[in-house]
């Protein structure tokens, strides 16, 4: 079975740091993405960041980019989101996903559309406070 644990969640101040972490099993393939997402109470799962091809790409939401780090190990399966620069709106739950077998041409799923993975996490809070 796919499993996906999430880890590094917690709350900070604004402009603080967190680095996430979801540690993926029980698949084999030599093509897949992993993303992050993230649900704040009320509105609906939005894109964060997401690495593919085998880590060569990799796609930020404008709303984070230059502030978060999506990274991958692959040789533990475990992908990281560093956030940097925390802002109060980045409170959400954090969700992991894994989409096996992925296409990387097919961008604009990867990125914004989670309906596109297989397999996710159980999400972990991230809030920040001003």
């Amino acid at each position: 079975q796919v499993q996906l644990v999430e880890s590094g969640g917690g709350s900070v101040q604004a402009g603080g740091s967190l680095r996430l972490s979801c540690a993926a099993s029980g698949y084999s393939s030599r093509r897949d993405c992993m993303g992050w997402f993230r649900q704040a109470p009320g509105k609906e799962r939005e894109g964060v960041a997401a690495i593919y091809a085998g880590g060569g790409n990799t796609y930020y939401a404008d709303s984070v980019k230059g502030r978060f780090t999506v990274s991958q190990d692959n040789a533990k399966n475990t992908v990281y989101l560093q956030m940097n620069s925390l802002k109060p709106e980045d409170t959400a739950t954090y969700y992991c996903a894994l989409k096996v077998p992925c296409v990387s041409g097919s961008r604009y799923f990867i990125a914004e559309s989670p309906a596109y993975y297989n397999y996710w996490g159980q999400g972990t809070q991230v809030t920040v406070s001003s």
